[in-house]
């Protein structure tokens, strides 16, 4: 075996099952890919042909996971949950707050979710016993992805899922709730993440349910929540899908921060620094036989073009072209590979309009 396909046994994508415990945990604690050598084109030339296909491979691996970069809006969106975490160190009988990371389809929620979720778990792991002092296993933070059509009942056993419990499957819906209350204060959970929140209606019948539900559990539980979604506002998440002038008398917009997440602007000169900066920090992490300083960032226009700003749709985008530059043999990104390379539906329909 060549030390390529040994690379790519232990450094290979990570399959993370972040809505179980057990992924949660992999996740979290999962060690930083060892870095790989670039061979030069003659390099490559004298390698046999499985090794280079292995080297290649292990170069797409490592091409295809571009570090988590603090853009502005990543540190805007930490400072905000921060400034409302503040309320998480208080006594278990008094009522904490909630952050609503809320903007369009695209432009890194989940990935501001997970990231800071992530930092908080270290740090609570790294001060404490990984038991409780009555025994369980410690879990500073939950992770509860949504799906479509979610109701009260499904909400609680996501929420069981994750902590593995056994009745998730099984209890009435009265007893899924008590459940879920008791499985966060054995692990003595901090902070629960609900993800793609916008699957729910928040004005059908359904929807207002789980959202007193919501509710509920923040009164019950000493957790802090950050709920993801996509356009909460205009789907009524604050207001409870309730209309008109009872919409004041929500609740959750009294508890909830908004946290929204905007796209990169280069029509201003901060804009365009923080785009160009951002495509700085990820061309190092290219592995190109010829890839120089500037491989990104001399595209910096057009790479804006292509993908309006979405950091979803510029990692999409430089993972493509980067498998070509391999496939072909380019080596580099050029403008032309950059235009050839394939986009998302919206950042192409964006790019023809």
């Amino acid at each position: 075996m060549n030390k390529w396909a040994r690379w790519l046994q232990s450094n290979g994508p990570g399959r993370f099952q972040l809505a179980y415990k057990g992924g949660w945990d992999a996740f979290v604690n999962a060690a930083p890919r060892r870095d790989l050598d670039v061979l030069t084109r003659a390099e490559m030339a004298r390698l046999d042909e499985v090794s280079l296909e292995d080297y290649n491979e292990a170069r797409m691996v490592w091409n295809a996971n571009l570090p988590t970069v603090k853009t502005h809006q990543l540190a805007a969106a930490f400072a905000v949950i921060d400034q409302v975490m503040a309320s998480n160190r208080r006594d278990s009988d008094r009522l904490r707050g909630s952050v609503v990371v809320d903007a369009a389809p695209g432009l890194g929620k989940t990935t501001i979710a997970t990231r800071y979720a992530r930092d908080f778990h270290r740090r609570i792991m790294r001060r404490n016993p990984a038991r409780t002092t009555s025994g369980h296993q410690r879990l500073p933070v939950a992770f509860v992805p949504l799906s479509a059509g979610m109701t009260l009942k499904g909400l609680n056993q996501k929420i069981l899922a994750f902590y593995g419990h056994p009745a998730a499957d099984r209890a009435s819906s009265a007893r899924l709730g008590a459940l879920a209350v008791d499985c966060v204060a054995s692990c003595e959970t901090q902070l629960i993440v609900i993800d793609d929140l916008h699957f729910i209606d928040f004005r059908h019948r359904n929807g207002q349910e789980v959202s007193n539900h919501l509710k509920g559990l923040a009164n019950e539980m000493p957790v802090t929540f950050i709920y993801v979604g996509v356009r909460l506002k205009e789907k009524k998440f604050f207001d409870e899908g309730v209309l008109g002038p009872d919409a004041a008398y929500a609740q959750t917009s009294r508890r909830a921060t908004r946290c929204e997440v905007a796209p990169f602007d280069i029509g201003t000169t901060p804009g365009a620094k923080a785009w160009t900066d951002l495509l700085r920090a990820m061309e190092g992490h290219i592995k190109l036989a010829e890839a120089q300083p500037g491989i990104l960032t001399q595209h910096a226009k057009l790479l804006h073009r292509r993908t309006q700003g979405h950091i979803a749709s510029l990692t999409n985008l430089i993972d493509r072209a980067c498998y070509l530059a391999i496939t072909t043999g380019a080596e580099t990104l050029t403008a032309d590979l950059l235009t050839a390379s394939t986009v998302d539906n919206a950042a192409h329909s964006a790019t023809r309009n």
